[in-house]
């Protein structure tokens, strides 16, 4: 199989969806790697590293796509990209199609078989793709809210882990999985004071907030409790996932008046649509903005801004289901597995995640029905 890997383009992407040894890994099983050039230079991987490891290296994004069997991608296709696919082609990387109907509309014009790393399931039904990233986006998310709760980035001036004679800050967390245990445990580790709001109050974080009782409180997530915190909160973090869905709306426009002014919001599930009502995606070159007096921090790929771990962590997630799609071919893999099965979005022009088809309004097909 040719397998393509081109430079991503979003506003400040710096990741690149396959390392020299990912690469080599599938050339010494015989298949053939593309590299646009310099894909993999922000993250310190030079064209050399890639044709030292076999790989070839192409100049274009478009010669690519003519060329490869499968797209290996980090991000979302942009447009552009979209419209270079086939009906003959795999495009593997993260989609979040339910936030996103124009990408799902030019991926149906494709009809190209498009499998999404966020929905890819484990026998325990976790997301194994999704994981590694959103431990990274856990941890940026508070390192991003104490910056801009700083003065000078227009927050309150409030410093999370106080000092002597002052109280610490308090963080809200509204969602207790990776993201959410993560972001909860970096803000411990800054001296905060953490509640984490979740659906159910699960063995794992039981355990968690015993490690940590005199800084750390559980409750369940409904909108009684969310309300009540908001009102001391400093920093909260967004942090639900429905997965191939749009996240819920778990912070109403009218319950901002509960925060205090320059408090922050950091919104993580925003691939997802977001899980606040005034969320709106934001980039690197400009992530927040302020509705009724409380910053927003909306940034759609933060890991991208830890390009070179977030690489690292992404290829040793992912690697194994490339090796696995290239070596037996799409269907039989996918046939094979009812996990990667579950990763398969759109095929030939059919949505085939029943999530993403509720969220969207499109008719959903079964994917077994189609191979």
């Amino acid at each position: 199989m040719i397998i393509g890997i081109p430079q991503e383009i979003k506003t400040h992407e710096y990741r690149v969806s396959l390392t020299p040894l990912g690469a080599k890994a599938l050339i010494d099983l015989g298949h053939e790697v593309l590299i646009q050039s310099n894909a993999g230079a922000e993250v310190g991987f030079s064209d050399q590293d890639y044709q030292m490891a076999g790989s070839s290296i192409v100049s274009s994004a478009e010669s690519v796509f003519s060329q490869a069997d499968m797209i290996v991608k980090v991000k979302e296709p942009q447009a552009n990209e979209c419209k270079l696919l086939n009906k003959n082609q795999i495009l593997f990387t993260y989609l979040h199609l339910a936030a996103d109907p124009q990408q799902t509309d030019l991926l149906l014009k494709s009809a190209a078989t498009c499998i999404a790393y966020e929905t890819i399931t484990d026998d325990n039904g976790r997301l194994p793709l999704l994981q590694p990233m959103s431990e990274i986006a856990g941890r940026m998310s508070i390192q991003s809210g104490a910056h801009h709760l700083e003065k000078t980035q227009g927050g309150s001036g409030v410093l999370l882990s106080g000092a002597t004679g002052v109280e610490n800050a308090k963080v809200l967390v509204l969602g207790g999985g990776v993201v959410g245990m993560n972001a909860a445990k970096v803000a411990l580790g800054m001296g905060s004071q953490v509640t984490i709001l979740n659906r159910s109050l699960s063995k794992r974080l039981v355990k968690f907030q015993q490690k940590f009782p005199d800084k750390l409180s559980i409750d369940l997530s409904n909108q009684s409790n969310i309300e009540h915190q908001l009102k001391t909160a400093d920093l909260v973090i967004g942090a639900a996932l429905v997965a191939g869905a749009s996240a819920p709306k778990l912070i109403s426009r009218n319950m901002l008046k509960l925060i205090k002014k320059g408090s922050v919001l950091v919104d993580v599930s925003i691939d997802q649509g977001g899980c606040f009502e005034t969320s709106t995606v934001t980039t690197h070159d400009k992530p927040t903005y302020v509705v009724d007096g409380i910053i927003h921090y909306c940034v759609g790929n933060m890991p991208g801004a830890v390009a070179q771990t977030a690489t690292l962590a992404l290829t040793n997630a992912t690697l194994p289901y490339i090796l696995n799609i290239a070596n037996k071919g799409y269907q039989q893999a996918l046939l094979d597995d009812q996990n990667l099965m579950n990763g398969l979005n759109i095929h030939h022009s059919k949505v085939t995640h029943q999530a993403v088809a509720d969220s969207l309004g499109h008719q959903y097909y079964p994917a077994k029905n189609l191979l």
